[in-house]
């Protein structure tokens, strides 16, 4: 049985990843923003053990984590929590590009070093979500965009950093996929909204298995998702 820690497991793709452990009997923690949020996360994962802290405070995730009991060993640390808000680099304030990196990005810096102990011990994996974003800024998306090319470095440093501990990393770029985040977008750039012409969350935590199952020799280092035909 494996134990793993997901961020943002309340929809889209961290919820079918949860699914997926929950159903074959893993160890689940999941890190939800608050006391509510935990209880809907409990109540959908009965077995599941639950974090409290919230990413847009990442100075604070050491404080509130230490009060709270942490798996003495991490199969897997699995980074899909994130934020996005639309507008161009001209109109956007400094508190959209605060919030957006400290969700996107240094909060997952501060929570694996928070974690890296019990990833090592277990010679685990880190998995971060990224965007195809992360690969090509589109427009009116600059802050977004920034924080996930600056979660691909963080990625490539953590994995040479930590290739001596065992631990591997992966970063997953999906595609266009079918979650609350993506419908809200489409809105907001007035483009109409077709579900089937995304992929499913369901889709991208499949992959997300198979690079997580493969041999300890082994390292899927970057995976890049686009939907199907």
């Amino acid at each position: 049985m494996g134990v793993f820690l997901i961020t943002g497991a309340g929809s889209g793709i961290g919820a079918a990843l949860a699914a997926h452990f929950a159903e074959r009997g893993h160890e689940l923690w999941l890190l939800a923003r608050d006391e509510t949020r935990a209880g809907s996360l409990r109540a959908r994962f009965p077995r599941s053990r639950t974090l409290v802290a919230d990413l847009a405070e990442p100075g604070a995730l050491r404080t509130r984590l230490e009060t709270q009991a942490l798996p003495p060993r991490l199969d897997s640390l699995l980074h899909v929590a994130g934020v996005a808000e639309s507008g161009r680099v001209g109109e956007v304030g400094a508190e959209v590009w605060e919030r957006t990196l400290a969700v996107n990005l240094v909060a997952p810096a501060e929570l694996t070093r928070l974690l890296l102990p019990a990833l090592r011990a277990a010679r685990g994996q880190v998995v971060f979500m990224n965007s195809g974003a992360g690969v090509h800024a589109p427009p009116r998306l600059g802050a977004y965009a920034a924080s996930k090319f600056g979660l691909k470095a963080l990625a490539e440093t953590l994995r040479a950093e930590e290739y001596e501990h065992g631990v591997r990393v992966t970063t997953v770029y999906p595609g266009e996929t079918d979650t609350p985040m993506q419908v809200r977008l489409h809105k907001e750039f007035g483009l109409p909204y077709q579900p089937q012409a995304h992929m499913s969350p369901a889709s991208v935590a499949a992959a997300v298995v198979t690079a997580l199952g493969l041999p300890k020799d082994a390292t899927m280092s970057d995976l890049m998702l686009r939907p199907g035909c």
